[in-house]
Order: structure tokens, then C-alpha cells, then sequence
């Protein structure tokens, strides 16, 4: 289990682990797997029929964390997985996952995972995803994230996403069922450059009375490359619903924002906003006047939007 300066390097920059992380986890490299550990509470098994692992969180779980990172170090490899999560009742914990691409070869390197969840009543997962790709060659590095979550009564899920830099092209789909009093919170940050493309589709369905749900997307599109955003927001109940999409373009960048909110209840609240700009000029003087060349000025206001 990391055996090298690479594999550390990747699991520290999608998932911030700095050695053996503490309780339960399991580290995909390559195809295989590459490190598991269950602890008392978490249950941690790979799949027989297909690739992947179920994730079982005992019903009062509380504290706990666990991580699921994947890295790829290979050109060529090419891999669809399922990660399926049971989260029982009154449960408090963090999922940490991510996956890294290093790739200095001349063929493709993929991974293509979709996480399911099936949050239990009254629980409350933190679930936090970064992507990022590196390496010299001419191989491209391919991510398509699938995470589908059902939210029973009273439950609660916080997901952040975060594709940091390197991806040459990704195809993100999310969607999340709402029960009663439940409520979905969604923060999406997303970097692209060169000729990279991003999509991220996104369905909330508030099906239940009294659910709730928030999506922030901020983005940052550089150079060639391109974004398309489809977050939806769709009200079966009486609910409370916000889409926010804040993007920077620069370059000869493109970006396409297409919020949709839809009512099927006359006690639905729903309410979308979309804004695309350029970084403004006054902000980069003000850094420039404190000392910052125009490179740095620039790299401190992204950092900060996507913060």
C-alpha cells in the first residue's frame, strides 16, 4: 500500500491521507485493490459479480470515517466500477473518496465509478469527492463520476466534489430523491484548462414534505476548454429548492449554464440563479497595488472563488 512517492502524492491530493489512514478504508490502484480495513462499526466487502465493494455503516454510527480513494498509475487501463453504501439509522459520518490519474503514456487512462447510497433515517453522511490527473504523456485522463443517493426520512447529505486540475475530459451525473424532512446539500467546484471538456448533470428531487435542497456550482474555465452545467431542481412536495451556478471565463474558454426548476406541488419553493463573468478588473488592480504581479493576483482571486 503506497509504495511509491506517486501513490502517495495522488492519495494525499484527492484524499489527504498522509500514510495509513485511521479506521475504515479501501484503496483501488490499478484495477486492484490495494489496501482494506473494516473496523466495528464500518463493514467494508468487494462485490462477487462485479467490480467494486459494498460499504455497510451499522445503524448510531457515529464519528467515523471512511475512505475509498482510487488512483490509476498505468496508461491503457480503462475501468468501470461500483461502490454501493448502506448507511443505517441515527448514523453521523464522513465518506471520503477521489480518485488520481497519473499518466506519462501514449493510451488513455479511465475510470468510470458509480456510487449508489441508501441513507438511513435521521443520518447524516459528509461525502467529499476531488479528481485530479497528472503525468507527461500523450494519453488522456478520463473520469465519468455516477453518484445516485436516496435519502430516507429525516436524512441529510452534505456532498462536496472538486476536480482540481488535469482532467482532459469528464462527464459528471448526480442525482438525489429527497424523503420527508430530508435534505440535500451540494457544493461543485470545477477547474478546467487546455482543450478539457466538463459536464456535470444534476437532478434533486424533493419528494417528500418538508425536504430540502441546495446545489452551488462555482467553476473556472481557462484557454480552449469547455463546461456545460444541467443542475435541476424538481419540487413533488412542499419543499424549499436553490440552484446557484457562478462561473469565470478566461481565454477562449466556453461555458454553458442551463439551471431548470420544476414545481409539481403549489407548496414547492424553488429558486435558480445563473452568472457568468470574466474576473473584473478593479479586483486585480487592488491585488497589484499590494505588491502582487498580474500572474498572482489573478491565482489568488481563483483560489479564492473556488475556495
Amino acid at each position: 500500500m503506497m509504495e511509491n512517492e506517486i501513490d502517495r502524492e495522488l492519495l494525499e491530493k484527492i484524499a489527504d491521507m498522509l500514510g495509513k489512514p485511521v479506521g475504515a478504508f479501501n484503496i483501488r490502484k490499478d484495477s486492484g485493490c490495494d489496501g482494506r480495513q473494516s473496523t466495528e462499526h464500518i463493514e467494508i466487502t468487494g462485490k462477487e459479480d462485479k467490480p467494486g465493494i459494498d460499504i455497510r455503516v451499522k445503524d448510531g454510527t457515529v464519528g467515523e470515517t471512511c475512505h475509498i480513494p482510487v488512483i490509476i498509475t498505468k496508461p491503457g487501463i480503462e475501468e468501470m466500477v461500483y461502490n454501493d453504501f448502506f448507511i443505517g439509522e441515527n448514523c453521523d459520518v464522513n465518506i471520503v473518496a477521489g480518485c488520481g490519474i497519473h499518466n506519462c503514456g501514449d493510451q488513455a487512462s479511465r475510470h468510470d465509478g458509480v456510487h449508489t447510497f441508501y441513507v438511513g433515517k435521521n443520518s447524516h453522511v459528509k461525502y467529499t469527492e476531488k479528481h485530479y490527473g497528472e503525468g507527461d504523456g500523450k494519453g488522456g485522463k478520463i473520469m465519468n463520476p455516477q453518484t445516485v443517493v436516496y435519502l430516507e426520512d429525516g436524512a441529510t447529505i452534505q456532498m462536496e466534489t472538486t476536480q482540481i486540475r488535469g482532467i482532459d475530459s469528464t462527464k459528471r451525473y448526480t442525482k438525489i430523491v429527497c424523503g420527508k424532512g430530508a435534505e440535500a446539500i451540494i457544493t461543485e467546484r470545477l477547474l478546467t484548462h487546455g482543450d478539457q471538456i466538463a459536464e456535470s448533470d444534476m437532478e434533486i428531487v424533493l419528494d417528500g414534505e418538508d425536504s430540502k435542497g441546495r446545489v452551488i456550482s462555482r467553476s473556472v474555465a481557462q484557454d480552449q476548454s469547455s463546461q456545460v452545467f444541467y443542475p435541476r431542481m424538481v419540487g413533488n412536495a412542499q419543499c424549499f429548492g436553490h440552484v446557484q451556478c457562478d462561473s469565470i471565463i478566461m481565454g477562449d474558454a466556453k461555458i454553458k449554464s442551463i439551471p431548470a426548476i420544476t414545481a409539481n406541488c403549489t407548496e414547492a419553493q424553488l429558486v435558480h440563479e445563473a452568472a457568468i463573468g470574466k474576473i473584473a478588473g478593479d479586483q486585480l488592480l487592488k491585488l497589484e497595488t499590494l505588491g502582487l504581479t498580474p500572474e498572482e493576483a489573478e491565482e489568488c482571486i481563483l483560489k479564492g472563488f473556488l475556495a
